[in-house]
Protein backbone atom coordinates (compact mmCIF):
# COMPACT_ATOMS: atom_id res chain seq x y z
CA UNK A 1 0.00 0.00 0.00
CA UNK A 2 1.52 3.32 -1.11
CA UNK A 3 1.15 6.74 0.48
CA UNK A 4 -1.70 7.84 -1.81
CA UNK A 5 -3.78 4.82 -0.79
CA UNK A 6 -3.25 5.61 2.90
CA UNK A 7 -4.42 9.26 2.56
CA UNK A 8 -8.21 9.85 2.49
CA UNK A 9 -9.63 10.88 -0.87
CA UNK A 10 -11.48 14.13 -1.48
CA UNK A 11 -14.81 12.26 -1.75
CA UNK A 12 -14.40 10.32 1.50
CA UNK A 13 -16.69 10.89 4.46
CA UNK A 14 -13.67 11.60 6.60
CA UNK A 15 -12.62 14.51 4.37
CA UNK A 16 -16.13 15.96 4.21
CA UNK A 17 -16.73 15.75 7.94
CA UNK A 18 -13.25 17.08 8.71
CA UNK A 19 -13.80 20.14 6.48
CA UNK A 20 -17.18 20.92 8.02
CA UNK A 21 -15.87 20.49 11.56
CA UNK A 22 -12.87 22.68 10.79
CA UNK A 23 -14.96 25.62 9.58
CA UNK A 24 -17.51 25.26 12.40
CA UNK A 25 -14.79 25.14 15.04
CA UNK A 26 -13.00 28.10 13.45
CA UNK A 27 -16.23 30.11 13.54
CA UNK A 28 -16.87 29.13 17.18
CA UNK A 29 -13.28 30.04 18.08
CA UNK A 30 -13.69 33.51 16.60
CA UNK A 31 -16.92 34.04 18.53
CA UNK A 32 -15.33 32.83 21.75
CA UNK A 33 -12.38 35.20 21.32
CA UNK A 34 -14.73 38.13 20.72
CA UNK A 35 -16.84 37.31 23.79
CA UNK A 36 -13.72 36.76 25.89
CA UNK A 37 -12.34 40.16 24.88
CA UNK A 38 -15.58 41.93 25.71
CA UNK A 39 -15.82 40.23 29.09
CA UNK A 40 -12.25 41.20 29.96
CA UNK A 41 -12.95 44.78 28.97
CA UNK A 42 -16.08 44.88 31.12
CA UNK A 43 -14.26 43.39 34.09
CA UNK A 44 -11.50 45.98 33.70
CA UNK A 45 -14.04 48.80 33.72
CA UNK A 46 -15.72 47.35 36.82
CA UNK A 47 -12.37 47.18 38.59
CA UNK A 48 -11.70 50.81 37.62
CA UNK A 49 -15.11 51.85 38.99
CA UNK A 50 -14.36 50.76 42.52
CA UNK A 51 -10.60 51.37 42.56
CA UNK A 52 -11.19 55.08 43.34
CA UNK A 53 -13.17 54.19 46.49
CA UNK A 54 -10.44 51.81 47.52
CA UNK A 55 -7.83 54.56 47.13
CA UNK A 56 -9.87 56.99 49.23
CA UNK A 57 -10.34 54.36 51.97
CA UNK A 58 -6.59 53.71 51.99
CA UNK A 59 -5.99 57.46 52.27
CA UNK A 60 -8.35 57.70 55.27
CA UNK A 61 -6.75 54.69 56.99
CA UNK A 62 -3.24 56.04 56.52
CA UNK A 63 -4.24 59.50 57.85
CA UNK A 64 -5.62 57.82 61.00
CA UNK A 65 -2.36 55.89 61.48
CA UNK A 66 -0.30 59.10 61.24
CA UNK A 67 -2.50 60.80 63.85
CA UNK A 68 -2.38 57.79 66.18
CA UNK A 69 1.41 57.46 66.03
CA UNK A 70 1.81 61.22 66.79
CA UNK A 71 -0.43 60.85 69.80
CA UNK A 72 1.40 57.72 70.91
CA UNK A 73 4.76 59.45 70.63
CA UNK A 74 3.57 62.44 72.64
CA UNK A 75 2.45 60.11 75.44
CA UNK A 76 5.28 57.57 75.46
CA UNK A 77 8.12 59.25 73.51
CA UNK A 78 9.14 55.73 72.37
CA UNK A 79 11.49 55.22 69.45
CA UNK A 80 9.11 52.66 67.91
CA UNK A 81 6.26 55.22 67.83
CA UNK A 82 8.58 57.78 66.22
CA UNK A 83 9.72 55.24 63.62
CA UNK A 84 6.13 54.33 62.81
CA UNK A 85 5.22 58.00 62.45
CA UNK A 86 7.90 58.64 59.82
CA UNK A 87 6.97 55.49 57.91
CA UNK A 88 3.24 56.26 57.89
CA UNK A 89 3.95 59.91 56.94
CA UNK A 90 5.88 58.71 53.89
CA UNK A 91 3.10 56.33 52.88
CA UNK A 92 0.51 59.06 53.30
CA UNK A 93 2.49 61.45 51.05
CA UNK A 94 2.65 58.73 48.36
CA UNK A 95 -1.13 58.35 48.48
CA UNK A 96 -1.54 62.15 48.21
CA UNK A 97 0.44 62.02 44.98
CA UNK A 98 -2.50 60.32 43.29
CA UNK A 99 -4.94 63.15 44.05
CA UNK A 100 -5.79 65.99 41.71
CA UNK A 101 -3.72 69.17 42.20
CA UNK A 102 -5.12 71.32 39.36
CA UNK A 103 -8.08 73.69 39.18
CA UNK A 104 -10.82 71.68 37.40
CA UNK A 105 -14.52 72.46 37.33
CA UNK A 106 -15.54 69.31 39.19
CA UNK A 107 -16.66 68.96 42.76
CA UNK A 108 -14.71 65.70 43.18
CA UNK A 109 -11.52 67.17 41.72
CA UNK A 110 -11.85 70.33 43.89
CA UNK A 111 -12.25 68.14 47.00
CA UNK A 112 -9.13 66.18 46.03
CA UNK A 113 -7.14 69.42 45.63
CA UNK A 114 -8.38 70.77 48.99
CA UNK A 115 -7.54 67.47 50.74
CA UNK A 116 -4.03 67.66 49.28
CA UNK A 117 -3.50 71.25 50.42
CA UNK A 118 -4.80 70.63 53.94
CA UNK A 119 -2.79 67.42 54.19
CA UNK A 120 0.42 69.34 53.46
CA UNK A 121 -0.44 71.79 56.25
CA UNK A 122 -1.35 68.91 58.54
CA UNK A 123 1.93 67.12 57.97
CA UNK A 124 3.84 70.36 58.67
CA UNK A 125 2.02 70.74 62.00
CA UNK A 126 2.63 67.09 62.97
CA UNK A 127 6.30 67.48 62.12
CA UNK A 128 6.53 70.63 64.28
CA UNK A 129 4.72 68.79 67.08
CA UNK A 130 7.21 65.91 66.99
CA UNK A 131 10.18 68.26 66.88
CA UNK A 132 8.86 70.27 69.85
CA UNK A 133 8.30 67.06 71.80
CA UNK A 134 11.82 65.92 71.08
CA UNK A 135 13.06 69.34 72.30
CA UNK A 136 10.92 69.01 75.44
CA UNK A 137 9.12 72.27 74.67
CA UNK A 138 5.79 71.41 76.29
CA UNK A 139 3.92 74.62 75.48
CA UNK A 140 4.82 74.58 71.80
CA UNK A 141 4.16 70.87 71.06
CA UNK A 142 0.74 71.17 72.74
CA UNK A 143 -0.12 74.15 70.56
CA UNK A 144 1.14 72.38 67.39
CA UNK A 145 -0.76 69.23 68.27
CA UNK A 146 -4.05 71.15 68.73
CA UNK A 147 -3.67 72.72 65.27
CA UNK A 148 -2.77 69.36 63.67
CA UNK A 149 -5.74 67.71 65.35
CA UNK A 150 -8.05 70.44 64.03
CA UNK A 151 -6.67 69.92 60.50
CA UNK A 152 -7.06 66.16 60.95
CA UNK A 153 -10.78 66.65 61.66
CA UNK A 154 -11.23 68.86 58.57
CA UNK A 155 -9.38 66.45 56.34
CA UNK A 156 -11.44 63.51 57.59
CA UNK A 157 -14.66 65.38 56.85
CA UNK A 158 -13.42 66.22 53.33
CA UNK A 159 -12.35 62.61 52.72
CA UNK A 160 -15.77 61.36 53.86
CA UNK A 161 -17.44 63.83 51.49
CA UNK A 162 -15.16 62.77 48.65
CA UNK A 163 -15.81 59.08 49.31
CA UNK A 164 -19.59 59.65 49.29
CA UNK A 165 -19.52 61.55 45.99
CA UNK A 166 -17.21 58.98 44.41
CA UNK A 167 -19.42 56.11 45.56
CA UNK A 168 -22.57 57.69 44.02
CA UNK A 169 -20.80 58.24 40.73
CA UNK A 170 -19.36 54.70 40.72
CA UNK A 171 -22.79 53.24 41.46
CA UNK A 172 -24.19 54.89 38.34
CA UNK A 173 -21.28 53.61 36.26
CA UNK A 174 -21.69 50.12 37.72
CA UNK A 175 -25.36 50.03 36.69
CA UNK A 176 -24.38 51.02 33.16
CA UNK A 177 -21.76 48.25 33.08
CA UNK A 178 -24.29 45.70 34.33
CA UNK A 179 -26.69 46.62 31.54
CA UNK A 180 -23.81 46.30 29.05
CA UNK A 181 -22.99 42.87 30.44
CA UNK A 182 -26.62 41.80 30.04
CA UNK A 183 -26.61 42.95 26.44
CA UNK A 184 -23.34 41.07 25.86
CA UNK A 185 -24.80 37.92 27.47
CA UNK A 186 -27.89 38.05 25.27
CA UNK A 187 -25.77 38.62 22.19
CA UNK A 188 -23.56 35.66 23.09
CA UNK A 189 -26.58 33.41 23.55
CA UNK A 190 -27.99 34.55 20.22
CA UNK A 191 -24.71 33.85 18.46
CA UNK A 192 -24.45 30.40 20.04
CA UNK A 193 -28.01 29.58 18.95
CA UNK A 194 -27.17 30.65 15.41
CA UNK A 195 -24.04 28.51 15.42
CA UNK A 196 -26.07 25.55 16.73
CA UNK A 197 -28.71 25.94 14.02
CA UNK A 198 -26.08 26.27 11.31
CA UNK A 199 -24.33 23.13 12.60
CA UNK A 200 -27.60 21.17 12.55
CA UNK A 201 -28.36 22.33 9.03
CA UNK A 202 -24.94 21.31 7.76
CA UNK A 203 -25.18 17.97 9.54
CA UNK A 204 -28.57 17.28 7.94
CA UNK A 205 -27.16 18.03 4.48
CA UNK A 206 -24.26 15.64 5.06
CA UNK A 207 -26.23 12.84 6.68
CA UNK A 208 -28.97 12.89 4.03
CA UNK A 209 -26.55 11.72 1.35
CA UNK A 210 -25.24 8.95 3.61
CA UNK A 211 -28.58 7.68 4.90
CA UNK A 212 -30.05 6.53 1.59
CA UNK A 213 -27.36 3.98 0.66
CA UNK A 214 -27.07 2.94 4.30
CA UNK A 215 -30.81 2.23 4.49
CA UNK A 216 -30.58 0.12 1.34
CA UNK A 217 -27.57 -1.70 2.81
CA UNK A 218 -29.45 -2.29 6.08
CA UNK A 219 -32.47 -3.74 4.29
CA UNK A 220 -30.25 -6.05 2.24
CA UNK A 221 -28.39 -7.18 5.37
CA UNK A 222 -31.70 -7.99 7.06
CA UNK A 223 -32.72 -10.14 4.10
CA UNK A 224 -29.42 -12.03 4.24
CA UNK A 225 -29.82 -12.51 8.02
CA UNK A 226 -33.26 -14.05 7.38
CA UNK A 227 -31.63 -16.54 4.99
CA UNK A 228 -32.53 -14.95 1.66
CA UNK A 229 -29.33 -15.10 -0.36
CA UNK A 230 -30.98 -14.57 -3.75
CA UNK A 231 -31.33 -10.78 -3.45
CA UNK A 232 -29.79 -8.66 -6.23
CA UNK A 233 -26.45 -6.97 -5.69
CA UNK A 234 -26.60 -3.35 -4.46
CA UNK A 235 -25.53 -0.50 -6.76
CA UNK A 236 -22.41 1.44 -5.68
CA UNK A 237 -23.45 5.12 -5.85
CA UNK A 238 -20.64 7.07 -4.15
CA UNK A 239 -16.91 6.58 -3.79
CA UNK A 240 -16.82 7.25 -0.03
CA UNK A 241 -16.73 4.75 2.82
CA UNK A 242 -20.40 3.83 2.30
CA UNK A 243 -19.59 2.89 -1.28
CA UNK A 244 -16.65 0.81 -0.08
CA UNK A 245 -18.87 -0.98 2.46
CA UNK A 246 -21.54 -1.59 -0.18
CA UNK A 247 -18.97 -3.06 -2.55
CA UNK A 248 -17.64 -5.26 0.30
CA UNK A 249 -21.20 -6.42 1.07
CA UNK A 250 -21.69 -7.44 -2.55
CA UNK A 251 -18.42 -9.38 -2.52
CA UNK A 252 -19.38 -11.04 0.79
CA UNK A 253 -22.75 -12.08 -0.65
CA UNK A 254 -21.10 -13.65 -3.70
CA UNK A 255 -18.56 -15.39 -1.43
CA UNK A 256 -21.32 -16.79 0.82
CA UNK A 257 -23.13 -18.23 -2.17
CA UNK A 258 -19.94 -19.89 -3.40
CA UNK A 259 -19.07 -21.20 0.10
CA UNK A 260 -22.54 -22.70 0.49
CA UNK A 261 -22.10 -24.65 -2.70
CA UNK A 262 -18.67 -25.87 -1.56
CA UNK A 263 -20.10 -26.72 1.87
CA UNK A 264 -22.83 -28.85 0.31
CA UNK A 265 -20.24 -30.84 -1.60
CA UNK A 266 -18.06 -31.18 1.50
CA UNK A 267 -20.99 -32.34 3.64
CA UNK A 268 -21.90 -34.98 1.10
CA UNK A 269 -18.32 -36.30 1.09
CA UNK A 270 -18.19 -36.18 4.93
CA UNK A 271 -21.48 -38.07 5.14
CA UNK A 272 -20.12 -40.85 2.97
CA UNK A 273 -16.92 -40.99 5.08
CA UNK A 274 -18.99 -41.05 8.29
CA UNK A 275 -20.94 -44.05 7.03
CA UNK A 276 -17.70 -45.88 6.38
CA UNK A 277 -16.37 -45.00 9.86
CA UNK A 278 -19.58 -46.22 11.53
CA UNK A 279 -19.36 -49.48 9.62
CA UNK A 280 -15.72 -49.97 10.72
CA UNK A 281 -16.60 -49.11 14.32
CA UNK A 282 -19.43 -51.65 14.33
CA UNK A 283 -17.05 -54.34 13.13
CA UNK A 284 -14.49 -53.30 15.80
CA UNK A 285 -17.05 -53.48 18.60
CA UNK A 286 -18.11 -56.90 17.42
CA UNK A 287 -14.48 -58.07 17.56
CA UNK A 288 -14.05 -56.59 21.05
CA UNK A 289 -17.20 -58.34 22.24
CA UNK A 290 -15.93 -61.67 21.01
CA UNK A 291 -12.59 -61.01 22.73
CA UNK A 292 -14.30 -60.22 26.04
CA UNK A 293 -16.44 -63.29 25.79
CA UNK A 294 -13.28 -65.38 25.38
CA UNK A 295 -11.76 -64.07 28.66
CA UNK A 296 -12.11 -65.85 32.00
CA UNK A 297 -14.62 -64.32 34.38
CA UNK A 298 -12.90 -63.61 37.77
CA UNK A 299 -16.12 -64.30 39.63
CA UNK A 300 -16.41 -67.68 37.86
CA UNK A 301 -12.86 -68.41 39.08
CA UNK A 302 -13.36 -67.88 42.82
CA UNK A 303 -16.88 -69.41 42.69
CA UNK A 304 -15.32 -72.53 41.18
CA UNK A 305 -12.67 -72.50 43.95
CA UNK A 306 -15.44 -72.41 46.56
CA UNK A 307 -17.13 -75.38 44.84
CA UNK A 308 -13.79 -77.26 44.90
CA UNK A 309 -13.39 -76.51 48.62
CA UNK A 310 -16.86 -77.91 49.37
CA UNK A 311 -16.12 -81.00 47.29
CA UNK A 312 -12.79 -81.53 49.16
CA UNK A 313 -14.62 -81.32 52.51
CA UNK A 314 -17.14 -83.89 51.34
CA UNK A 315 -14.26 -86.22 50.43
CA UNK A 316 -12.51 -85.65 53.82
CA UNK A 317 -9.61 -83.70 52.22
CA UNK A 318 -9.64 -81.03 54.93
CA UNK A 319 -6.31 -79.35 54.13
CA UNK A 320 -7.18 -79.20 50.45
CA UNK A 321 -10.54 -77.64 51.30
CA UNK A 322 -8.93 -75.02 53.56
CA UNK A 323 -6.42 -74.22 50.83
CA UNK A 324 -9.11 -73.81 48.19
CA UNK A 325 -11.23 -71.70 50.57
CA UNK A 326 -8.24 -69.41 51.34
CA UNK A 327 -7.58 -69.14 47.59
CA UNK A 328 -11.21 -68.17 46.96
CA UNK A 329 -11.17 -65.57 49.75
CA UNK A 330 -7.89 -64.12 48.42
CA UNK A 331 -9.22 -63.73 44.86
CA UNK A 332 -12.60 -62.42 46.06
CA UNK A 333 -10.87 -59.69 48.11
CA UNK A 334 -8.65 -58.64 45.20
CA UNK A 335 -11.56 -58.42 42.76
CA UNK A 336 -13.92 -56.67 45.22
CA UNK A 337 -11.40 -54.11 46.54
CA UNK A 338 -9.98 -52.85 43.27
CA UNK A 339 -10.05 -49.06 43.38
CA UNK A 340 -11.69 -48.92 46.87
CA UNK A 341 -10.49 -48.40 50.40
CA UNK A 342 -10.88 -51.04 53.09
CA UNK A 343 -10.41 -51.70 56.79
CA UNK A 344 -7.06 -52.57 58.28
CA UNK A 345 -8.49 -55.88 59.54
CA UNK A 346 -9.48 -56.95 56.00
CA UNK A 347 -6.10 -55.96 54.67
CA UNK A 348 -4.32 -58.02 57.36
CA UNK A 349 -6.58 -60.99 56.61
CA UNK A 350 -5.61 -60.79 52.94
CA UNK A 351 -1.93 -60.94 53.95
CA UNK A 352 -2.66 -63.97 56.15
CA UNK A 353 -4.36 -65.75 53.25
CA UNK A 354 -1.50 -64.92 50.92
CA UNK A 355 1.16 -66.24 53.36
CA UNK A 356 -0.90 -69.40 53.91
CA UNK A 357 -1.12 -70.04 50.15
CA UNK A 358 2.63 -69.51 49.75
CA UNK A 359 3.47 -71.86 52.63
CA UNK A 360 1.32 -74.52 51.03
CA UNK A 361 3.21 -74.02 47.78
CA UNK A 362 6.68 -73.91 49.38
CA UNK A 363 6.08 -76.47 52.13
CA UNK A 364 6.15 -73.93 54.99
CA UNK A 365 9.51 -72.35 54.16
CA UNK A 366 8.28 -68.85 55.10
CA UNK A 367 8.13 -67.81 58.75
CA UNK A 368 5.49 -65.09 59.16
CA UNK A 369 5.11 -63.10 62.40
CA UNK A 370 2.71 -60.28 63.32
CA UNK A 371 2.89 -57.60 66.01
CA UNK A 372 -0.31 -55.56 65.83
CA UNK A 373 -1.89 -53.23 68.40
CA UNK A 374 -5.37 -54.16 69.55
CA UNK A 375 -8.46 -52.21 68.54
CA UNK A 376 -7.20 -50.89 65.21
CA UNK A 377 -8.97 -53.31 62.85
CA UNK A 378 -11.64 -50.75 61.80
CA UNK A 379 -9.18 -48.05 60.66
CA UNK A 380 -9.70 -47.46 56.94
CA UNK A 381 -6.75 -47.43 54.56
CA UNK A 382 -6.34 -47.80 50.78
CA UNK A 383 -6.87 -51.36 49.58
CA UNK A 384 -4.04 -53.60 48.34
CA UNK A 385 -1.29 -51.81 50.32
CA UNK A 386 0.11 -54.52 52.62
CA UNK A 387 -0.17 -57.58 50.38
CA UNK A 388 1.97 -56.12 47.49
CA UNK A 389 4.68 -55.21 50.02
CA UNK A 390 4.65 -58.72 51.53
CA UNK A 391 4.63 -60.23 48.04
CA UNK A 392 7.57 -58.00 47.12
CA UNK A 393 9.47 -59.21 50.21
CA UNK A 394 8.84 -62.86 49.22
CA UNK A 395 9.62 -62.54 45.52
CA UNK A 396 12.63 -60.22 45.69
CA UNK A 397 13.85 -60.56 49.27
CA UNK A 398 13.76 -64.13 50.53
CA UNK A 399 13.01 -66.12 47.35
CA UNK A 400 16.70 -66.74 46.58
CA UNK A 401 17.86 -66.58 50.19
CA UNK A 402 19.76 -69.64 51.39
CA UNK A 403 18.38 -69.30 54.92
CA UNK A 404 14.79 -69.82 56.01
CA UNK A 405 12.75 -66.79 54.99
CA UNK A 406 11.28 -64.58 57.67
CA UNK A 407 8.68 -61.85 57.20
CA UNK A 408 7.48 -59.65 60.03
CA UNK A 409 4.45 -57.33 59.94
CA UNK A 410 4.36 -54.65 62.66
CA UNK A 411 1.50 -52.15 63.06
CA UNK A 412 1.53 -49.55 65.85
CA UNK A 413 -1.00 -46.81 66.53
CA UNK A 414 0.33 -43.49 67.78
CA UNK A 415 -1.52 -40.31 68.73
CA UNK A 416 -2.13 -39.10 65.19
CA UNK A 417 -0.35 -41.66 62.99
CA UNK A 418 -0.46 -45.34 62.13
CA UNK A 419 3.05 -46.82 61.76
CA UNK A 420 3.36 -49.95 59.59
CA UNK A 421 6.60 -51.88 59.02
CA UNK A 422 7.15 -54.86 56.68
CA UNK A 423 10.60 -56.40 57.18
CA UNK A 424 12.39 -59.45 55.81
CA UNK A 425 15.74 -61.19 56.27
CA UNK A 426 16.40 -61.43 52.54
CA UNK A 427 19.21 -60.29 50.27
CA UNK A 428 18.73 -56.59 51.14
CA UNK A 429 19.24 -53.47 49.03
CA UNK A 430 22.14 -51.13 48.48
CA UNK A 431 21.66 -47.33 48.87
CA UNK A 432 21.80 -46.97 45.07
CA UNK A 433 19.03 -49.53 44.67
CA UNK A 434 16.86 -47.80 47.27
CA UNK A 435 17.38 -44.42 45.58
CA UNK A 436 16.48 -45.87 42.18
CA UNK A 437 13.33 -47.57 43.54
CA UNK A 438 12.12 -44.41 45.30
CA UNK A 439 12.90 -42.02 42.46
CA UNK A 440 12.93 -43.86 39.12
CA UNK A 441 12.23 -47.59 39.05
CA UNK A 442 13.20 -47.77 35.36
CA UNK A 443 16.85 -46.88 36.08
CA UNK A 444 19.44 -49.62 36.43
CA UNK A 445 21.33 -49.73 39.68
CA UNK A 446 24.80 -50.89 38.74
CA UNK A 447 26.49 -51.85 35.46
CA UNK A 448 27.77 -55.02 37.21
CA UNK A 449 24.30 -56.41 37.87
CA UNK A 450 23.11 -59.27 35.71
CA UNK A 451 20.04 -58.84 33.52
CA UNK A 452 18.05 -61.18 35.79
CA UNK A 453 18.92 -59.19 38.93
CA UNK A 454 18.23 -55.94 37.13
CA UNK A 455 14.79 -57.11 35.99
CA UNK A 456 13.90 -58.28 39.50
CA UNK A 457 14.79 -55.00 41.16
CA UNK A 458 13.10 -52.99 38.43
CA UNK A 459 9.87 -54.91 39.02
CA UNK A 460 10.39 -54.35 42.76
CA UNK A 461 10.57 -50.62 42.16
CA UNK A 462 7.46 -50.63 39.97
CA UNK A 463 5.39 -52.48 42.65
CA UNK A 464 6.54 -50.17 45.45
CA UNK A 465 6.02 -47.07 43.29
CA UNK A 466 2.46 -48.20 42.66
CA UNK A 467 1.86 -48.37 46.43
CA UNK A 468 3.54 -44.98 46.93
CA UNK A 469 1.41 -43.34 44.22
CA UNK A 470 -1.84 -44.69 45.64
CA UNK A 471 -0.91 -43.58 49.17
CA UNK A 472 -0.09 -40.06 47.94
CA UNK A 473 -3.39 -39.83 46.02
CA UNK A 474 -5.42 -41.16 48.99
CA UNK A 475 -3.85 -38.97 51.70
CA UNK A 476 -2.75 -36.07 49.47
CA UNK A 477 0.71 -36.17 51.08
CA UNK A 478 4.18 -37.21 50.03
CA UNK A 479 6.90 -39.09 51.91
CA UNK A 480 4.54 -41.64 53.50
CA UNK A 481 6.73 -44.66 52.57
CA UNK A 482 10.41 -45.11 53.34
CA UNK A 483 12.82 -48.02 52.61
CA UNK A 484 15.78 -48.91 54.80
CA UNK A 485 18.33 -51.75 54.56
CA UNK A 486 21.60 -52.69 56.20
CA UNK A 487 22.97 -53.41 52.75
CA UNK A 488 23.24 -56.49 50.58
CA UNK A 489 22.65 -59.59 52.71
CA UNK A 490 21.06 -57.80 55.67
CA UNK A 491 17.38 -57.73 54.79
CA UNK A 492 15.00 -54.86 53.98
CA UNK A 493 12.50 -52.81 55.98
CA UNK A 494 9.62 -50.84 54.46
CA UNK A 495 8.13 -48.22 56.78
CA UNK A 496 4.73 -46.60 56.19
CA UNK A 497 3.49 -43.67 58.29
CA UNK A 498 -0.20 -42.97 57.69
CA UNK A 499 -2.03 -39.95 59.16
CA UNK A 500 -5.13 -40.77 61.20
CA UNK A 501 -8.28 -38.87 60.36
CA UNK A 502 -10.50 -37.31 63.03
CA UNK A 503 -12.83 -40.21 63.03
CA UNK A 504 -10.02 -42.75 63.57
CA UNK A 505 -8.30 -41.09 66.59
Amino acid sequence: MNLKEKLPSANSMQTKLSAVMFFVLLFVLGIDLFIFRQINSAVGRIDAVFSSNVTINDLSDMLGRVQDTVYEYLNTKSSQALENYYRYEQDYRELLGGLNSRNIDSEIKILEKNIGSMSESYLEQTDLTVQAKRGRNVERYKDYYEKSDQLYQYINSYIYRLNTLQFHRNSKNYKLLLSSMNVLEQASMGIMVIVFLVGIFVAILLVRDMIRPLMALSAASHEVAEGNLNIPLLPVISGDEVGVVTNGFNQMLVGIRENIEKLKDSMEKESRMKERELSMEAHLKEAQLKFLQAQINPHFLFNSLNAGAQLAMMEDAEQTGIFLERMADFFRYNVRRTGEDTTLGEEIESVDNYIYILNVRFAGDITYTKSIDAGIEDIRIPSMILQPLVENAVQHGIHDCMEEGEICLSIRKRTDTLNITVSDNGIGLSPEMIDAIMNDPTNSYSPRQSNETLQKHQSTGIAIRNVINRLELYYNQKGLLQITSGGLGFGTQIHITLPLTHGEN
